[in-house]
């Protein structure tokens, strides 16, 4: 047997800032050989970021990660720390791929590079490229096609890129195949809900695969309305845990491990799927015995509903700080969704860069005033009160609308008072619309849609309430105050848009209404399939005619955090003009 110690560094990575993403790998390294590490190793495409979507498609983008790449080598070294290999994911170009139909223009991989005493010693694409999903790498990138093996103080160590242990054979039987001691895989995973509980389960299914010990290192952090949640694991060969990272937290997992010395003739040729072994030696002979120091620890797991709201807080702050601003403008209505969206806004990023407006109109109750303000009391953001009613008055006697078109105009004044806010004082608006409303299409475009983020966009309004419960039960514990007043709790939601209205007056409870929902738009099954599940067979053509007709609303919502296995965006893609109705 051989002993390695072996440095995760869990990170975040902002897109396009390769100088500043380098900077971290330098910084996180550093770390790392001040633990004593033999080998340390970053996520996918940390160079770069991720995704970068089309970016792929700019040869000087690629050009810019290349030669960062090469600076990074140089840099190691020339701060000291070139001794130590260091994997490291990047955006690469095949250099022998031939132009054909269909191929991504300049051939761009999604690659990953060892680099050791200031060198790039071997690089490697990955293998296996996702396109469900967000995913959409055969649009940019071609597959590599090689097995890369280095060998690191007598350890043969087989690597990976995320989507090459999820899906079979290729680079994982390949590995067994090798001979391989270790298996690393660097991983852009991004969260979604009970992720967790799956990856840990193919985990330890592609290590008894591989027949090694496997490292799975996973980025952290946002972007856009990805969120990303780390996780790292380490697992031995039978699938036992030996370390695992905390969720959504930046940090390095070092752990001294007994792996199998190399066979002293390195593998070549070709192994399964008929990859190509890539071999190459950085340090051949073992290191002396030593006593472990470092030995494994499995960070505690959050509940359900703190991991769900955590990636809310984690995506809006990423989404907030990556894109140069501070402070965030949200209308209070004195309602739920609202009310979530200000605690996670405060949670994110600290409640004196939280500003809240009441915006109320002839039709809003007292009792929401008094909710909205109760909520700014409790939170500490800060709460002006701006009344719509001359604003609305003055256009009435202009254009004397009726009906829907009266209500939404409320709405849309509301829009227009934070955008104008918004310009004014530099604070971006926070959409409050939830996975519900947003299916049906009962939110008001250019009203309640306004906004450069949707924090709860992808939280069904069942689960809004349950995350509201879940985050004063949180703070009562902790013996702080409960951030959401109880009566935005109990009463029965309403858009305030005419007198007595309640959301039911237009939709199904929400509890039926999700149920739905969740068939139709996470799963994809038809109405008959729904309908043998025990709904109503004219409650479920109703809410799938509006989810339907409300496609071109959603198209306009802004971004916001993913959760859910098909958020509303790139997880599913429906034209806007279609005749086409579910059977």
């Amino acid at each position: 047997m051989a002993q390695l110690r072996l440095a995760l560094n869990q990170i975040d990575s902002t897109v396009g800032d390769i100088e500043g993403n380098a900077e971290a790998v330098l910084r996180w390294t550093r770390h790392s050989v001040e633990q004593g590490a033999h080998l340390v190793a970053f996520p996918e495409m940390t160079l770069t970021g991720y995704p970068v979507e089309d970016l792929a498609l700019r040869a000087a983008f690629v050009e810019a990660s290349r030669s960062g790449l090469r600076e990074l080598a140089r840099r190691l070294a020339g701060e000291g720390l070139g001794g130590v290999p260091v994997v490291v994911g990047y955006l690469d170009r095949s250099e022998h791929a031939q132009p054909r139909y269909g191929q991504p223009a300049g051939a761009p991989q999604n690659a990953a590079a060892v680099l050791h005493r200031g060198e790039v010693v071997l690089t490697f694409a990955k293998h296996h490229l996702p396109n469900y999903g967000v995913f959409d790498e055969f649009r940019y990138f071609v597959p590599g096609d090689t097995l890369p093996v280095v060998r690191v103080h007598g350890v043969d160590v087989a690597l990976a890129i995320c989507e090459d242990l999820w899906q079979d054979g290729g680079r994982v039987p390949a590995a067994r195949s090798a001979g391989a001691g270790l298996l690393l895989s660097v991983n852009a995973s991004p969260y979604e809900r009970d992720k967790d509980d799956t990856r840990l389960d193919l985990v330890r299914k592609r290590a008894q695969e591989a027949g090694c010990t496997t490292a799975y290192l996973a980025m952290t952090g946002g972007q856009d309305e990805l969120v990303f949640d780390g996780d790292s694991l380490v697992v031995d060969r039978d699938g036992g845990v030996l370390a695992r990272a905390p969720q959504f937290e930046e940090g390095c997992v070092v752990l001294d491990l007994e792996l199998p010395r190399a066979a002293e003739q390195p593998p070549s040729g070709l192994v399964d799927d008929g990859l190509r072994v890539e071999h190459r030696v950085i340090s051949a002979e073992p290191l002396p015995p030593y006593e472990p120091e470092v030995t494994g620890s499995e960070a505690p797991r959050l509940e359900d509903d703190a991991e769900i709201y955590t990636a809310l807080v984690v995506g809006l702050r990423a989404y907030v700080a990556k894109n140069g601003f501070r402070s965030v403008l949200i209308g209070l209505s004195g309602g739920i969704d609202s009310a979530l969206t200000a605690a996670l806004a405060c949670d994110a990023l600290g409640a004196e860069n939280v500003y809240g407006i009441s915006m109320p109109s002839r039709y809003s109750s007292e009792h929401s005033q008094d909710d909205a303000r109760e909520l700014a009391e409790r939170t500490g953001l800060q709460l002006r009160t701006v009344p719509i009613g001359p604003m609305f008055d003055a256009y009435m006697e202009s254009l004397a609308l009726t009906g829907l078109a009266e209500e939404n105009l409320q709405s849309r004044l509301r829009g227009t008072l934070l955008m104008a806010v918004s310009n004014q004082e530099g604070q971006i608006v926070l959409a409050p619309g939830n996975k519900s409303e947003l299916a049906v299409g009962y939110s008001t475009l250019y009203g309640d849609s306004v906004g450069a983020y949707g924090p709860i966009k992808d939280v069904y309004k069942t689960y809004v309430f349950r995350l509201a419960r879940w985050r004063n039960r949180v703070a009562r514990e902790r013996g702080h105050t409960p951030p959401i007043p109880e009566s935005s709790l109990t009463k029965p939601p309403s858009a305030e848009l005419r007198p007595g209205q309640e959301d039911t007056d237009s939709l199904p409870e929400y509890a039926v209404l999700d149920g739905i929902l969740k068939r139709y738009v996470d799963r994809d099954q038809g109405a008959e399939e729904i309908v043998a599940a025990g709904f109503d067979a004219e409650t479920v053509r109703s809410v799938i005619r509006m989810t339907d007709r409300a496609e071109y609303k959603r198209r306009q919502y802004p971004p916001g955090a993913k959760i859910s296995p098909k958020g509303f965006g790139k997880d599913r893609r429906l034209p806007i003009t279609s005749r086409w109705r579910t059977p």
